[in-house]
């Protein structure tokens, strides 16, 4: 065991500093109330601050957070302890963690019609190699849901947006099944189909309008002929016939039962 020296308060106030002397190495050590416990003599006090510390966190309280998926930070945080004494009972879980995501690399998908013969590994690598993305910077974990069963997610990063997908892992022979609980998860187990998200909008059906009526075609003007008129006067145009009525003859055309000529 090193010996260290006191040099001094930390600035922040809260920390003494303190030195090895050999290698010049230095350490800063919690000004809380264990260290005025200690450096009063007081055995007693310190016993009691070590039984609080411990109502305060058990290991298997510890080890119950870790594997319900919290990091060590988060626990440590959380019962403001030393990440230290949280990492020596979390330690086995998370190997616990890495060793099921893993296993669940191997398990094989659900389908409508059974297993996938693939794996969960080999058909997430064949999802990644369609989109063109790199699947070797995906991060796998896994962690024990509120119902007990395994749940198994992948984090990347697709531009700067941060990507989970998550499945039930249920360990079995061969492997055991994988169960989609994401959209995520399931555009991955079928890359080819369309994202929900992404669901094309139908156009909207055009109302078909009553075509407009053909406007009439005007009538050519017909040949106006003048009727002579006594000298001094000027020629006057014949009045036009009716529109849809049959001419009618003048009167001496019926009396004589001739057409006059008229120009």
């Amino acid at each position: 065991m090193r010996a260290l020296r006191v040099v001094g308060l930390h600035e922040d106030g809260k920390s003494i500093v303190c030195e090895d002397p050999a290698r010049r190495e230095r350490f800063l050590l919690p000004a809380d109330e264990r260290l005025r416990a200690a450096a009063r003599g007081d055995i007693t006090r310190l016993g009691q601050l070590e039984v609080e510390m411990e109502n305060q966190m058990r290991p298997r309280e510890i080890q119950a957070r870790i594997r319900a998926g919290e990091s060590v930070r988060q626990v440590a945080e959380s019962a403001g302890v030393p990440e230290a004494r949280v990492e020596r009972f979390a330690y086995p879980v998370l190997l616990e963690r890495s060793r099921m995501a893993e296993l669940a690399q191997s398990a094989h998908p659900v389908r409508e019609d059974g297993p996938d013969v693939r794996t969960l590994g080999e058909v997430v690598a064949y999802a990644f190699g369609v989109r063109g993305q790199d699947y070797g910077h995906a991060e796998w974990d896994a962690w024990k849901g509120d119902d007990g069963r395994w749940v198994v997610a992948l984090r990347w990063q697709t531009g700067r947006s941060d990507m989970a997908a998550h499945w039930s892992f249920s360990p079995g022979a061969h492997g055991g099944t994988i169960a989609a609980l994401d959209e995520h998860a399931e555009d991955l187990l079928d890359p080819h189909r369309t994202p929900r998200t992404l669901r094309a909008v139908e156009p909207e059906p055009l109302v078909e309008q009553s075509p407009e009526p053909e406007a009439a075609p005007e009538a050519e003007p017909e040949q106006q002929a003048l009727i002579e008129s006594p000298e001094g006067e000027a020629p006057k145009p014949k009045p036009k016939a009716r529109k849809n009525h049959p001419a009618v003859p003048a009167w001496e055309d019926v009396l004589l039962g001739v057409r006059s000529q008229r120009g």
